[in-house]
């Protein structure tokens, strides 16, 4: 017996999805792998599941399958980027500064000749302000005869370049009595003729002259003659020679001593610039007064009486002239009672002591930096001094802009090879800055310094202070010029290197 007809098996719905996707598949073949590979994920998704029940809950704890959801994860939110911190905007000069020039010529190899023992130096372009070499220049040190260098100026600004130094005679308080009364000119000379070493120096001899023609003439003096003559010196007071001034300055004729009352310089010969010089400058110029007055009178020192009628004056060449004198010849007596003026002008006193408060004061208008200076004497011959070249250098960058009345100091200032105490320096190789540099010299036993202006060879002016301190000899002096020389040829291309 045959069994009645069964329904359709399994495979023939699984056919006509074939065809059903094979239709599909023709009319969109993209949509059928993307859902294809959904399928197969499905399935291996339960073949998994079936695995893992064959195996066993011994070796899967949990061996429930995992829910399998279609719907797709929501895609995780985006956070929100942080904003960037605001900077500020970096500054920019309104002008930018030029490169700075690259120097290549060095004057250093020079700077270590051991003759030159302990070096110090410092240059600048005078016409920038920049500072090209310095070795040491902000350090304080001796300076010899470069003090003139700061007293002048001193002077200049306190005193002024027109001022003149009186020198005067009033009547004494006594009948016969005449008192000279010292005003700090050393200049004042004894000289009747010839030439003294300070050009246009006033004359005791037209001083007597004028209180001879006063003393006749006046009713109550007529007739009656001078007995008695009074050296007034109160001007200066203390000591009249420092401690730290070898004496033998004096007898070797470099220096006398400071007194407010005195002629050539108390000079044993008033036209010699290096002269031997006495122990009693004051006595000496008494008695040269009273020689030209033709009288026979006692000299006495004392105090002129206040309001006492004048009889007769003199006055020295104006400051500005006087300077150029001290600067030339180094002249150590003019330098000195110049410094004990600008103390008394400035109100610091009237002795050697003064000077240390005096001179930095004089010295304010011109905006120095006089913080590290110590000024022991104003001619230079203490080594107890100190000055820093670069307070020499700047001070020379202002004389050589002939600022104030600092062209003074520029006329009077030697010239290499050819002027004063440069005259026979600068020779052999350092022939060619002859004419071209303008300096003050300066040495004692143990430092010689130079300081000045260099017209270089590149027409750059510059300004200088060379120091060579502790057992130097004077072959210092031939060696400080090779430096300077080199500083010549270097000019604005002068290395610190």
């Amino acid at each position: 017996m045959i069994p009645p007809e069964q329904p359709p098996t399994q495979p023939a719905p699984a056919a006509r999805r074939s065809r059903g996707l094979g239709a599909a598949m023709r009319r969109h073949p993209h949509a059928f792998v993307a859902s294809a590979a959904a399928t197969a994920f499905v399935l291996l998704g339960a073949g998994a599941v079936s695995a893992g029940a064959a195996v066993g809950t011994a070796q899967v704890p949990d061996a429930r399958p995992a829910a399998i959801t279609t719907e797709a994860p929501a895609p995780a939110a985006s956070p929100s980027p942080s904003p960037s911190p605001t900077r500020a905007p970096r500054p920019v000069p309104a002008v930018q500064p030029a490169a700075s020039k690259l120097r290549n010529c060095s004057i250093a190899a020079l700077a270590t000749d051991p003759r030159l023992a302990s070096f110090q130096g410092y240059v600048l372009n005078a016409a920038t302000g920049e500072v090209l070499f310095d070795r040491g220049g902000d350090t304080p040190e001796r300076t010899a005869s470069v003090m003139k260098v700061i007293t002048s100026a001193a002077a200049l600004t306190a005193l002024g370049p027109d001022h003149r130094i009186s020198t005067r005679v009033v009547t004494g308080a006594e009948p016969g009595t005449v008192v000279l009364v010292g005003g700090g000119d050393p200049t004042l000379s004894r000289l009747t003729s010839g030439t003294s070493v300070y050009p246009g120096a006033p004359r005791i001899s037209d001083l007597a002259a004028q209180v001879r023609s006063a003393w006749a003439a006046d009713p109550a003096t007529a007739g009656t003659p001078i007995t008695r003559i009074v050296l007034d010196t109160s001007l200066f007071s203390g000591p009249v020679w420092h401690p730290s001034w070898a004496r033998t300055e004096l007898s070797i004729g470099y220096s006398s001593e400071i007194t407010a009352l005195q002629v050539d310089a108390d000079r044993a010969d008033p036209g010699a610039i290096v002269s031997p010089r006495s122990e009693a400058p004051v006595a000496r110029a008494g008695a040269a007064f009273a020689d030209a007055l033709g009288v026979d009178a006692a000299l006495v020192e004392g105090v002129a009486p206040p309001d006492a009628a004048v009889l007769g004056e003199v006055q020295s060449q104006p400051v500005a002239s006087l300077i150029k004198t001290a600067l030339t010849i180094s002249d150590n007596t003019l330098a000195e009672t110049l410094a004990r003026l600008v103390a008394i002008k400035v109100g610091a006193g009237n002795t050697q002591d003064a000077l240390a408060a005096g001179i930095p004061k004089a010295l304010e208008p011109l905006g120095l930096d006089t913080s590290t200076m110590l000024i022991v004497d104003g001619q230079g011959l203490s080594p107890d001094n100190r000055v820093p070249p670069a307070l020499l250098a700047g001070l020379m960058a202002k004389v050589n802009a002939r600022e104030g009345a600092l062209g003074a100091i520029y006329d009077g200032l030697p010239v290499a090879g050819r002027t004063g105490t440069l005259t026979s320096r600068f020779t052999g190789d350092n022939a060619v800055a002859r004419g071209n540099v303008v300096a003050k010299t300066g040495w004692i036993d143990t430092g010689y310094t130079l300081s000045g202006i260099i017209s270089a060879v590149d027409g750059t002016p510059l300004t200088f202070a060379f120091y060579a301190i502790g057992n130097v000899r004077d072959n210092a002096k031939a060696a400080l010029d090779t430096v300077t020389t080199g500083a010549y040829r270097c000019g604005n291309n002068l290395s610190n290197n």
